[in-house]
């Protein structure tokens, strides 16, 4: 029996698809994608006998149904998800209803949203005595939010933040933030980072909300925050000729 496969379509150039994931949405018979998020360019290639969904429109329980249909008739199916699908993707769901139908599936990652944000910035994450780590998070919404996962309670270990799905509310965020950064924390927000119609605010708590709405941005992008945002940082030891490691000693 054919299996399922999950794919991470990136965070939306068509190019920032893995190869292994474009050469299975090629290949597949039955294509089911996000289509409020991924780009149609990705299934550029596709055979012309494939049938695609979209599942914007869909419930899990008609995804499902496609699912199963089209495996029991021996045919491949790719179900297409925005940027990697383990973060907000809502695939686990999915995964399980199928392996109580005996259907086998496999996860191809991609480039989430949060990674090509840094990258539209030039930015990284984890920067020598700034930060060594990252945290992923988002506002509760209609979807809760533990309250062990408070904003308050994630900004007070002062780590970079990726806060994914709300932007919608970033007068709350950056309120939320001030807890524990400055007012002053550099702050960006990258609107459908990769895409032709990508855009970027820089700012700081003070300031990033008003420059936000400004730019009319609601939905579809990612709140960076923490002082690997700004300038001060100290030189990695991977590359100090002072320092020694397996590859290289020191002179």
């Amino acid at each position: 029996m054919k299996k399922v496969y999950f794919i991470g379509a990136g965070p939306g150039d068509p190019d920032l698809i893995t190869i292994k994931g474009k050469k299975i949405i090629d290949e597949s018979d039955v294509i089911i994608y996000a289509g409020s998020l991924v780009n149609e360019q990705v299934l550029q290639g596709r055979k012309e006998e494939s049938v695609v969904y979209n599942s914007a429109s869909m419930t899990l329980e008609e995804v499902i149904e496609v699912m199963n249909k089209s495996i029991k008739e021996g045919k491949k199916v790719a179900r297409v998800h925005t940027g990697d699908p383990s973060i907000y993707g809502a695939i686990r769901e999915q995964i399980d209803a199928l392996e109580k139908l005996g259907i086998d599936s496999e996860v191809i990652p991609g480039v989430s949203s949060f990674v090509a944000s840094a990258a539209a910035i030039k930015k990284e994450f984890t920067l020598p005595n700034v930060s060594q780590t990252v945290i992923c998070t988002r506002l509760e919404g209609r979807t809760k939010v533990p309250e062990r996962e408070s904003l308050e309670s994630l900004a007070s270990h002062k780590a970079s933040m990726a806060i994914f799905l709300s932007v919608n509310m970033i007068d709350q965020v950056a309120d939320r933030l001030k807890e524990h950064y400055s007012e002053s924390t550099p702050i960006a927000v990258i609107q459908k980072a990769s895409w032709e119609d990508q855009k970027i605010v820089i700012g700081n708590l003070s300031n990033i909300a008003e420059k936000v709405k400004a730019e009319g941005i609601n939905k579809t992008a990612q709140i960076l925050v923490g002082g690997f945002l700004g300038d001060e940082y100290e030189l990695s030891k991977l590359y100090d000729k002072n320092f020694s490691h397996g590859y290289r000693s020191a002179k």
